[in-house]
C-alpha cells in the first residue's frame, strides 16, 4: 500500500507531465558510505549531465548503519532523477545489485561501487561500447591498488579459473563496474554472491561480452568489506556456475560421471581382493579391511555431499522463482512521480515522494 504525498514547489511552475523512462540507469549499492556519498553524486551527475542521454541513478542503501540513509533520503529531495531503495537489512553485494536492477527503468544499466573505486568519469566508455553493439560491458582493473598477498594475487588466481571453467574470456569478473543491455538483465537471477558470475551466466544466453580497461582508485576513506576469506567463497561459486553452465539441464550427466567413476573403483578394489582372496589364500578382512572401509567411507561421504550442496543449487532456484520470491526485502522506495519537462532543478518540479508501507518489494 503506497502512501504518496505531494507538494508545489513552485506554483507558477507549468503544469507537470508523468517521468520519462530514462535511456541509462546508473545502479550503485551503498553499505556505510556516507563519506564518499556527495562527492559520487556530485561526479555522477557532472558525467551524465555531459551526455545527451536521460538517466536515473538508482542507490540501494544495504542496511547501512551511519548516516547513508539520512544522506540518501536528502539527495532524494534535491534531484527526482534519483531513485533510493531502502533495504531493510545488509544482504551483501549481490541482493543490493540485484535490487537495484529489478527497480532500475533505464534501457542501458551501468553498475558500480559507491566507495569511489570506481571513476564515474569512465561511464561514458561503458555507453560507448554499448553503442556498438555489445549487451555486456566489463571492466578490467589493469593495475590493482590492493594488497598483493591477499587480494591482487588471489583474485588474478580465481579470475583464470573463472575463466577456464565458464569459457567467458575476461581478465577480471569481479569488478562491479559494468554496463548490461535492458534485456540481458531481465531473465537474470542472481543468489549467494553470484554477481561477479554475471558475464559468464549471460553467456549461456548468448550476450556479446566485451571487456574494457578502467582505474582503480584504491579507498579513500573506510574499509574494504572484502578480506582473505571471501576467495573461499568465490570457489564455491565457481564450483556451482561451473555444474549450472554445463548440466542445468542434465544433471544425470554429471552425477553419471560420477557414478561410473566409483563403479570403476569399486570393481578394481573387488578384483583385486578376490584375486588376493583365490590366488594368494589370504583373509581379506584382516589384512585389507580396516584400509578398505576408511576409503569406502570418505569416498561415499564425499559424493554425498558434493551432491547434496549442488542439489541444494537448483533447489533454491526453484524455490525462490516458481512462487516470484526475491532475495531481498525492501523497506520503503523514492521514486519522483511527476516530471516539468525542461526543467531538472528540484525547485521547479512538482514530484511526488512515494513511500512504502514496508512490505512492498516494488516501486
Amino acid at each position: 500500500m503506497l502512501k504518496t504525498s505531494g507538494t508545489v514547489a513552485n506554483p507558477s511552475a507549468p503544469a507537470s507531465t508523468e517521468r520519462p523512462t530514462p535511456t541509462v540507469s546508473v545502479v550503485i549499492p551503498l553499505h556505510n558510505e556516507a563519506a564518499t556519498l556527495l562527492e559520487l553524486y556530485a561526479r555522477v551527475r557532472s558525467t551524465m549531465e555531459s551526455l545527451e542521454n536521460s538517466w536515473e541513478l538508482v542507490l540501494v542503501n544495504d542496511g547501512s548503519t551511519d548516516s547513508t540513509p539520512q544522506l540518501l533520503d536528502q539527495l532524494f529531495d534535491k534531484d527526482p532523477r534519483i531513485v533510493v531503495v531502502h533495504l531493510r537489512k545488509n544482504y551483501g553485494q549481490t541482493p543490493a545489485l540485484m535490487a537495484g536492477f529489478d527497480h532500475a527503468q533505464g534501457e542501458f544499466v551501468v553498475a558500480m561501487d559507491g566507495d569511489l573505486q570506481h571513476a564515474p568519469e569512465q561511464i561514458p566508455d561503458f555507453l560507448e561500447k554499448i553503442q556498438e553493439g555489445y549487451d555486456l560491458v566489463s571492466g578490467w582493473r589493469v593495475q590493482r591498488s590492493d594488497a598483493l598477498l591477499t587480494r591482487t594475487l588471489p583474485s588474478r588466481i580465481a579470475n583464470w579459473l573463472m575463466s577456464k571453467v565458464s569459457g567467458v574470456k575476461l581478465h577480471d569478473f569481479g569488478t562491479t563496474f559494468k554496463a548490461y543491455r535492458r534485456e540481458v538483465l531481465s531473465d537474470l537471477r542472481l543468489y549467494g554472491e553470484l554477481h561477479r558470475f554475471v558475464p559468464a551466466l549471460s553467456a549461456l544466453n548468448g550476450a556479446r561480452i566485451v571487456e574494457i580497461p578502467i582505474k582503480d582508485m584504491g579507498r579513500n576513506s573506510g574499509k574494504s568489506h572484502y578480506g582473505l576469506s571471501r576467495t573461499f567463497r568465490v570457489m564455491f561459486d565457481l564450483l556451482t556456475v561451473g555444474f549450472l553452465m554445463r548440466y542445468m539441464t542434465r544433471p544425470l550427466h554429471f552425477f553419471g560421471k560420477l557414478f561410473l567413476v566409483c563403479t570403476l573403483l569399486s570393481s578394481l578394489i573387488g578384483c583385486f581382493l578376490l584375486a588376493r582372496k583365490f590366488l594368494v589364500g589370504i583373509h581379506i578382512f584382516e589384512v585389507h579391511g580396516p584400509l578398505m572401509l576408511f576409503g569406502a567411507v570418505l569416498l561415499l561421504a564425499g559424493v554425498q555431499f558434493l551432491a547434496i550442496g549442488l542439489l541444494g543449487e537448483i533447489l533454491v532456484r526453484v524455490y525462490f522463482e516458481s512462487q516470484n520470491k526475491k532475495i531481498y526485502d525492501v523497506r520503503r522506495i523514492c521514486r519522483a512521480k511527476y516530471w516539468i519537462k525542461g526543467h531538472e532543478d528540484a525547485s521547479q518540479l512538482n514530484f511526488l515522494r512515494a513511500e512504502d508501507d514496508g512490505r512492498q518489494t516494488g516501486s
